[in-house]
């Protein structure tokens, strides 16, 4: 298995008419996992808690997001888009 992102509870259809938006996150999800995988290079084999997700503003709004090493998954939970 490799590290990649995903949308968790369906949280991308909230923004479907703001699709500068959805790029944006989905530009930042894929630098999140590579920050991911060079962190936890073996992530399958992690021992312990998973690392704290977080907040990312980005143009147009902000999304919320976690990491769960094991699974070699960056989930996007949330999307807020108030223009959207």
């Amino acid at each position: 298995m490799s590290w990649s992102w995903e949308y968790a509870f369906e949280a991308e259809t909230e923004s479907r008419a703001a699709p500068a938006f959805l790029a944006e996150v989905e530009q930042r999800a894929d630098e999140l996992v590579r920050a991911a995988e060079a962190v936890h290079l073996h992530g399958r084999d992690h021992e312990g808690l998973d690392p704290k997700g977080g907040d990312i503003i980005v143009p147009g709004g902000w999304f919320r997001y976690q990491i769960l090493v094991r699974s070699e998954r960056v989930y996007i939970i949330q999307l807020i888009c108030p223009g959207g």
